[in-house]
């Protein structure tokens, strides 16, 4: 939107958006060329498919690495016993004062009164060491001190409750083991047994529950329906700016239904706001666009737009003729099949599809009786015109 507002329009091909995770507003930018643009687009979804392709270890050490740039408030890249205090509060690690300059004095080998480099190192250690770790790892690697497949099957099953073979453990060896010399006697260090807890499939979900496992063949409403309310408001709902950018935030991160309070606007133009309040508005048709490219980047199901219409027939018309062009083909305006439907149709059935969620006015059984009535109408045309055309000849 602010693009648009200050962007003339032949820059839009310059133009690109980051969108931050939570609250925070978009950042809109224009580069100086369209080349210029693109390469700052592939530059920053490469940068956000690293970050998201970190495993959990990877994530956690970023994590920490941020929270330690945040308590290093003098930006010298040393840590003094406040900044110490302040990295573990901000890691949420609870610990009295005695104990944290106790933890202070043990890292500061050089005795500078403030800690860099190996010594911020040594303090991670500390901090991330795990000695529940040890005595599991002690319990199960009999094999000269590290865990043979064999000992990983029996953790796997024993503490882990998994079912796993000897060729299920022998993967996690290769995929983990730093140690070549380890990984080429089918071992697993202690290392590598981090690695792996670090890692995704060690977490405590079901691994085969990472994608859609339920059945998705049940008629719509016997599923919950992850729903966004006001979702164009940014802000609070009295004076708060309404804007697209709620819309692209709630289909990414997965919501499948999304709400359209609409009302009449100037030129005919359809708005939406939070009616009778002094948030901003934005049109009808901008908030359609916007869930036509965000839709399905998240998930292929569905997408429901609940609609609280408060226009004039005349601007529903307008509402109409906007969701049509847009949203295309994807839009269901009409029962799957031929018949009266007796339930909803299922999430599968629906991919990649738009619903209208509002007030009919007429029931669907009278939508198929006009059907009816006017397929009714064309066969009797036919049959009068053959008559007719019989009656002609005999003549």
């Amino acid at each position: 939107e602010g693009l648009k507002k200050n962007a003339e329009e032949q820059a839009e091909c310059r133009c690109f958006s980051i969108v931050f995770k939570g609250r925070r507003k978009n950042l809109d930018l224009i580069a100086s060329s369209e080349e210029e643009s693109k390469q700052w687009i592939k530059s920053l979804q490469k940068l956000v498919s690293n970050v998201n392709n970190l495993n959990r270890k990877q994530t956690t050490e970023h994590w920490i690495f941020s929270c330690l740039r945040k308590a290093d408030k003098n930006k010298d890249d040393k840590l003094s016993p406040s900044e110490v205090k302040s990295f573990l509060r901000l890691i949420n690690i609870e610990m009295d004062d005695d104990y944290a300059d106790m933890l202070f004095k043990k890292c500061d080998k050089s005795n500078s009164g403030y800690l860099d480099g190996e010594e911020i190192a040594h303090l991670y250690d500390l901090l991330t060491n795990r000695e529940e770790i040890d005595v599991i790892y002690g319990e199960y690697a009999k094999t000269t001190g590290f865990m043979s497949a064999d000992n990983l099957v029996g953790f796997l099953m024993k503490e882990q409750r998994e079912k796993a073979t000897l060729a299920d453990a022998q993967k996690i060896i290769e995929k983990y083991e730093p140690d070549e010399q380890a990984k080429e006697k089918k071992l697993l260090s202690k290392d590598g047994f981090l690695m792996y807890l670090h890692n995704v499939e060690a977490m405590i979900l079901n691994p085969e529950h990472s994608e859609v496992y339920q059945d998705m063949q049940q008629p719509l409403n016997h599923y919950f329906i992850s729903s966004s309310h006001n979702t164009y408001l940014t802000e609070d709902q009295l004076k708060g700016p309404s804007s697209t950018e709620g819309y692209v935030r709630a289909l990414l991160k997965g919501c499948r239904c999304v709400e359209l309070d609409c009302w009449d606007g100037s030129d005919n133009e359809p708005v939406i706001y939070h009616g009778y309040t002094l948030t901003s508005k934005i049109l009808f048709k901008d908030a359609i666009k916007a869930i036509k490219e965000n839709a399905f980047k998240t998930s292929d199901y569905p997408v429901i737009l609940s609609l609280e219409n408060h226009c004039s027939l005349e601007q529903q018309v307008v509402m109409a003729q906007h969701m049509s062009s847009i949203l295309g083909s994807a839009l269901v305006t009409s029962p799957l099949g031929d018949n009266m439907p007796t339930n909803f149709p299922s999430p599968e059935e629906l991919k990649g599809k738009f619903l209208i969620k509002g007030k009919r006015l007429q029931k669907l059984e009278a939508t198929f009786a006009n059907k009816a009535a006017d397929a009714d109408s064309v066969d009797v045309t036919e049959e009068e015109e053959s008559s007719d055309e019989s009656a002609e000849e005999e003549q």
